[in-house]
């Protein structure tokens, strides 16, 4: 007669029953593959048994990769919903002034960044009062200004869109707000023949809102939009 302790009447009919209940169920599968290697002893070698912890091991990987794409898309979607949503908005005012206001508010709202600044490229002076009334939108720097700004000084040519950290933000460029600005997109822009460029600086005080790492194909997307507005606006 064995000495093992039998199971309850009620409990074995349950298992008999819904056998796929404990096949599913990952942490008593383990338990029951555990007493099985115990009752085995120490000298054999259980193939199959590693064989499935191989396979588990996979099968996590694959989910944890599962979650991270699902996720991803998500995130992806979300971006392109908020970019679609800031165009609208930026296609609404019907003069400058309107736009640019708009723009450091409910556009930079709906990208959820803290700051922005337009800056523009000029060889004339920024005394205008129209300009000193959107001192914190618009931005006057001198020809050359934007390409240095982007390459750090460098001779490598300015890409489209620059994503960067920052230990200290420009105050030229976000003025009182450059003390909690830790990181930025730059959009470079450009007007058409004949003009200087420009660029759109997004600021944020999270230094992990922009990376080098991240995709730029929505900036670059509201990049061309924003580029056709000022044409727009400058003609």
């Amino acid at each position: 007669m064995s000495s093992s302790p039998k199971l309850e009447t009620a409990l074995r009919e349950a298992i008999i029953a819904k056998p796929d209940t404990v096949l599913d169920d990952k942490d008593l599968m383990h338990a029951l593959v555990a007493a099985n290697e115990r009752a085995m002893g120490g000298n054999i070698v259980d193939l199959r048994g590693i064989a499935m912890e191989r396979l588990e091991a996979r099968l996590d990987r694959l989910e944890d990769t599962h979650r991270s794409v699902i996720a991803a898309a998500y995130e992806n979607l979300a971006g392109t919903n908020q970019v679609h949503r800031a165009i609208l908005r930026m296609m609404d005012p019907t003069d400058f002034e309107t736009f640019l206001k708009d723009l450091g508010g409910e556009v930079a709202e709906i990208l959820r960044v803290d700051a922005i600044t337009l800056v523009l490229e000029s060889v004339q002076n920024d005394n205008d009062p129209a300009i000193h009334r959107l001192g914190d939108v618009l931005s006057i720097a001198e020809p050359g200004f934007i390409e240095g700004y982007l390459t750090n000084g460098r001779n490598t040519g300015a890409r489209q869109v620059t994503l960067r950290q920052l230990q200290s933000a420009s105050t030229q460029i976000y003025g009182r707000q450059a003390d909690w600005v830790r990181s930025e997109a730059c959009l470079k822009l450009d007007f058409g023949n004949g003009r200087l460029p420009g660029m759109l600086a997004m600021g944020a005080e999270d230094p992990h809102q922009f990376t080098p790492q991240q995709g730029t194909d929505l900036l670059s997307f509201f990049a061309g939009v924003f580029e056709r507005s000022m044409r727009h606006w400058l003609s």
